[in-house]
């Protein structure tokens, strides 16, 4: 899928007012449920697997969690393979960096091939997130955005997604500027939002997890 710069920019707010009442929402979030059921098979070996190998490496829980910002500003614990050191976020919340120290040997291939985002189908299954979907940002970050970043809370109109045409498209953002060009792409999400929209972000998903785009 791709978009031009014309079409992010023609978003605005009036034309995004009718989301919350797109008849899809509801059709989306029963086949979020049927896919998870029938990829869960060969998840929960790689799932496995991923547990063992990052217990092997490093001490500390395999798991991460993490406060972010869903559904109509709710907060909620969104759940992750550990790819950092266990002490990572001891000076706060901070963006990743490229080629940054606190990741591991591990979490560098999981985070290429997204395998640190799997645990995050139990928060699709518990109706925090989508599969597909605008990327739920941490809370103290969201707090910034929604002072220096016009609308930046209405990506917050839908459930947010373990993948969605932002990370497809742009890949890694760690910056303010990079953020407000995410947020145009989310918004562009919203306002498209369909079956097909989400077909196409699934196959772009596919193309990034085998060629580790934007990964960091």
């Amino acid at each position: 899928m791709s978009v031009t710069i014309s079409e992010l920019n023609n978003n605005n707010a009036q034309s995004l007012n009718d989301v919350v009442s797109n008849q899809y929402l509801g059709t989306k979030r029963v086949l979020d449920l049927v896919v998870i059921a029938a990829v869960l098979p060969f998840v929960a070996v790689i799932m496995a697997v991923t547990a063992v190998v990052i217990k092997l490496e490093s001490s500390g829980s395999v798991f991460f969690w993490q406060k972010r910002v869903g559904m109509n500003g709710k907060t909620f614990n969104m759940m992750k393979f550990r790819s950092m050191t266990s002490d990572s976020e001891a000076k706060g919340s901070q963006f990743a960096q490229t080629n940054d120290m606190r990741v591991t040997r591990v979490g560098k291939f999981i985070r290429k091939f997204r395998i640190d985002e799997l645990p995050q189908l139990w928060n699709v299954v518990k109706g925090d997130m989508s599969i597909i979907g605008p990327r739920p940002e941490q809370e103290s970050f969201v707090s910034e955005f929604n002072k220096t970043i016009p609308n930046y809370s209405m990506r917050h109109m839908v459930r947010p997604g373990i993948t969605g045409l932002a990370q497809t498209e742009q890949g890694y953002v760690a910056d303010a500027d990079g953020t407000v060009t995410k947020l145009k792409y989310d918004l562009y999400y919203i306002k498209n939002l369909s079956f097909m929209t989400d077909v196409q972000i699934t196959l772009k998903t596919i193309y990034t997890i085998l060629t580790g785009f934007g990964a960091r």
